[in-house]
């Protein structure tokens, strides 16, 4: 299969977290016959991470790595001129496709790297936690997300807070005889839009996004429960946000800081555009497999839309940048 083959095949295998296992079966027989030897990295049940290396380098020092999950819906490829559709066609399947190439490409040219395709990633990174705790040696990995091509100079945060607001039901004809939990939960939220986030020169605001919100039992009851999600994207550490969060919101509601990615500055190549990934990746979670860098071809503008698309002239040079920037860095001491 050539690359838009490829990157076609691989949409059309539904892999919406946590059911990747069929694209991880497809990508570990694919891998084999095109002769790597690739073997499955069990994860969860049939969710397994697949790691690919030449026969006779089992310890290459630079890995491509990106991840095999998706997020819903599925949509399956289509294709004009231009542009191949479908979900995973930017994030990241079409990434997986230019990264095996490359490493074909490049075995061609001697020079040799490995390939780790991982599960997981847009939930919770379990794939790169399993993996980060066998890593094969490697000094550099290359990780894929979509960046138009261009090499990021960091990766912001995530910081996801959960805010429970709890009341006294009452008959809401007398709302003395009860308390507010949706009272106190949009006060606390007030106070958290009222914050001043940090920003850095170089990357950009830390930013808030509420994303859901429930509470509340009837329009004529006194809400005893409402709740919050909250989720902020990070330019540097998290504690004195963490700090200023708990102090606005003090007794209004409960806190509870639920899950946390570190804010990631990344080194570059001289002769690549750069740019800032306001999103978070598998980079954090796998400290163990080198000295990381970010690129793919596509964009995140597009990706979780129900119109992700991957630009074909992006894949193509996908290849080539992700082959210049392995000979580069073969030849660092």
């Amino acid at each position: 299969m050539d690359l838009f083959a490829l990157t076609r095949r691989l949409i059309d295998i539904e892999s919406i977290t946590p059911n990747e296992g069929a694209v991880g079966d497809f990508l570990h027989h694919e891998l084999q016959r095109r002769g790597f030897e690739a073997r499955t990295m069990p994860v969860e049940g049939a969710r397994a991470n697949v790691l690919a290396t030449w026969p006779g380098h089992a310890r290459p020092e630079i890995v491509f790595s990106t991840h095999m999950d998706t997020v819903p819906p599925f949509i399956p490829a289509s294709e004009n001129e231009g542009r191949i559709y479908g979900r995973g066609a930017c994030d990241a399947k079409g990434i997986i496709a230019a990264q095996i190439l490359a490493a074909e490409k490049l075995r061609g040219a001697g020079v040799v790297v490995g390939l780790l395709f991982l599960v997981g990633e847009e939930r919770d990174s379990i794939g790169a936690k399993t993996a980060n705790l066998q890593p094969i040696g490697a000094r550099f990995m290359i990780n894929g997300e979509p960046t138009e091509n261009k090499l990021a100079l960091a990766s912001k945060g995530a910081l996801h807070v959960e805010l429970v607001a709890r009341g006294k039901m009452a008959h809401s004809a007398y709302p003395e005889l009860g308390e507010s939990a949706i009272d106190k939960l949009v006060e606390a939220l007030h106070r958290l839009h009222a914050m001043k986030l940090p920003e850095d020169a170089e990357i950009g605001p830390c930013t808030r996004n509420v994303g859901s919100i429930q509470g509340g039992r009837a329009p004529n009851v006194i809400s005893d429960f409402a709740k919050a999600d909250i989720f902020y994207r990070l330019v540097g550490p998290a504690e004195t946000l963490r700090r200023e969060i708990s102090e606005a919101v003090n007794d209004l509601a409960e806190i509870r800081f639920t899950r946390e990615t570190p804010f990631q500055r990344l080194r570059t190549l001289e002769g690549l555009p750069t740019m800032v990934a306001a999103f978070t990746t598998d980079i954090p979670a796998l400290p163990n497999w080198g000295e990381p860098l970010l690129l793919g071809p596509g964009s995140i503008h597009v990706a979780h839309t129900e119109g992700e698309f991957v630009e074909k002239a992006q894949l193509r040079a996908a290849v080539e940048i992700y082959c210049s920037m392995a000979k580069k860095l073969g030849e660092e001491p």
